[in-house]
């Protein structure tokens, strides 16, 4: 009876503890070198409750982390990045357990969200943080969150998004490489502007800013103004990847069609990278519509496109309304945007306000990608031909990613 006993439980502690292993192998496609290449391992088809992942490369421990994508209470995906010489492969182990916790490692990334306390008077010492909020239509939060919308960061930019109906993705950038907006709140004070600390360096106003996706109606961008439930939530922290959504839910993004629609828009940063993705999601089929995109017009900018989906600009401006510019300084940066050449229905020609795409052909899901760059950067570009130059290789690169393959 004692033995019975002992295998029962030696069987119970095996099943609580389950264990799964995996070899990814990567391959860098290219004969020159890349750097924080993103790699992303579903684990859809895992038989187990993941809880803890550990990954290593030539028996080195890398760090990784576990997300959470559709926030109902089990990991999705496993993520890391990797620096890759010209033509290498390299084969990593990933160890999956079912009990623990997430490896905890240095962070790469910071994001946050937070409400407006109207008790403290400094714009960065903010404290009402929070992870999600949901809005009903009519409803606008902008002056109730603090940098008026959820704010996210590497060592190299930072972004956040307007919580209204624009959508606006502004930005802010550094004179040098490091996070911190949990210093600046991404509202730098005197102080911390004569230590080095960067700021704010684009006006938006009603434009696309950075990457927007907006309706497309009467030859014109239409602003997500009729929305049933609108809501924004951060779905990762880190430490190598930051994942914001946003939730349209009920819009009538035409005031033809008799149905409304959802969108679930995500917006990832990666550890060691300048560049955002976009990826937008539908739960119906859209395809009888059509949006816009693109990126403000930067005054007295000079644009680039290569008319196969890559857009940018390099120009400067106050990146604050002329009447609120005491205290700020012209700010020179490039704006750069990729669209799939298979979204595109038209490149339309600059305005006043954007240089801007409409986007159709999408059924239920696309993705695109949105990067900048600030000129007072001591790390990054500083003229419009160096900055064309980069864009050139990002698009490049967008299209030909590294080759990720599970072999066992």
């Amino acid at each position: 009876m004692k033995s019975l006993l002992t295998l029962l439980a030696a069987l119970t502690t095996m099943t609580a503890v389950a264990q799964q292993t995996m070899t990814i192998e990567v391959t860098n496609p290219d004969k020159k070198e890349r750097m924080a290449v993103p790699v992303v391992v579903s684990l859809a088809d895992v038989s187990i409750d993941v809880r803890q992942a550990t990954l290593t490369f030539d028996g080195r421990e890398v760090p990784c982390q576990l997300d959470d994508i559709d926030q109902d209470g089990r990991y999705d995906e496993v993520a890391w990045t990797t620096n890759m010489q010209r033509s290498e492969k390299q084969t990593f182990q990933l160890t999956l357990n079912s009990v623990g916790a997430p490896r905890e490692y240095s962070p790469k990334v910071y994001v946050e969200m937070m409400m407006s306390n109207k008790r403290i008077k400094e714009s960065n010492k903010q404290d009402l943080y929070i992870s999600s909020l949901t809005v009903d239509n009519g409803t606008n939060p902008y002056w109730m969150l603090h940098h008026h919308g959820p704010a996210f960061e590497n060592d190299m930019v930072a972004y956040r998004i307007y919580f209204d109906h624009r959508q606006t993705v502004d930005i802010y950038g550094k004179y040098r490489r490091g996070l911190e907006l949990r210093d600046t709140q991404f509202y730098p004070d005197k102080d911390q502007k004569a230590a080095g600390y960067g700021d704010d360096v684009l006006w938006v106003g009603q434009t696309f800013g950075l990457g927007a996706l907006r309706g497309w109606e009467n030859d014109e961008p239409q602003m997500l103004t009729d929305v049933e439930h609108r809501t924004m939530r951060i779905i990762s922290r880190g430490p190598l990847r930051t994942i914001v959504e946003v939730r349209d839910e009920g819009w009538r993004a035409n005031s033809k069609a008799h149905e409304r629609i959802d969108m679930i828009t995500r917006y990832t940063l990666w550890a060691g990278r300048r560049d955002c993705t976009v990826d937008v999601s539908y739960t119906t089929d859209v395809s009888a519509y059509e949006f816009a995109t693109g990126i403000i017009n930067v005054k007295n900018s000079t644009e680039f496109t290569d008319k196969q989906g890559l857009r940018g600009c390099w120009g400067t401006d106050w990146p604050v309304s002329e009447k609120d510019s005491v205290g700020h300084k012209r700010e020179t940066v490039g704006l750069g945007i990729h669209v799939p050449t298979q979204n595109i229905l038209r490149e339309l020609p600059a305005n006043k306000d954007n240089y801007g795409y409409v986007v159709g052909r999408v059924k239920h899901a696309f993705s695109y990608g949105i990067t900048f760059g600030s000129d007072n950067e001591s790390f990054g570009y500083h003229s419009a031909d160096q900055w064309f130059a980069y864009l050139k290789e990002w698009k490049r690169l967008r299209e030909t990613p590294a080759k990720v393959v599970i072999i066992k």
